[in-house]
């Protein structure tokens, strides 16, 4: 897995996240669970709070609706620089830009997250 480039020092709401921060012998370094657990281990439900660290440090990646969170974060997690690379070509990944943000923020979205180091991906909750 890549290594992370989050920033701990904003508030989060409670979240998957925060509970697994909690806990003492958490560790991703030292979790042996297979890709697929540290995925939904490391995924949650999140609002712009959450991400805009990693939007201004440029970690975040938006997952288009119509790609399987999960397929794009196993693609990073082994390393599949070719169907990555066709996600972004295709525009099914893409580096968010303040347009992205402002729209977000207007309309309060809500976003289901995945850290896959160095990045945090997200993909807006349909509603």
């Amino acid at each position: 897995m890549i290594e992370d480039a989050s920033n701990s020092d904003f508030n989060v709401e409670r979240s998957k996240f925060d509970v697994q921060a909690q806990h003492q012998d958490f560790s991703p370094a030292e979790d042996h669970s297979s890709d697929l657990d540290k995925l939904e281990k490391y995924s949650g439900d999140v609002d712009w709070t959450y991400l805009k660290p990693h939007y201004e440090a440029k970690s975040m990646v938006y997952v288009d609706p119509a790609l399987d969170l999960k397929e794009a974060g196993l693609a990073f997690t082994n390393d599949d620089k070719d169907q990555v690379q066709a996600w972004l070509k295709s525009g099914d990944l893409v580096q968010p830009c303040d347009l992205h943000v402002e729209h977000w923020i207007e309309v309060k979205t809500r976003f289901n997250a995945m850290i896959v180091r160095p990045f945090v991906l997200a993909q807006p909750i349909q509603i």
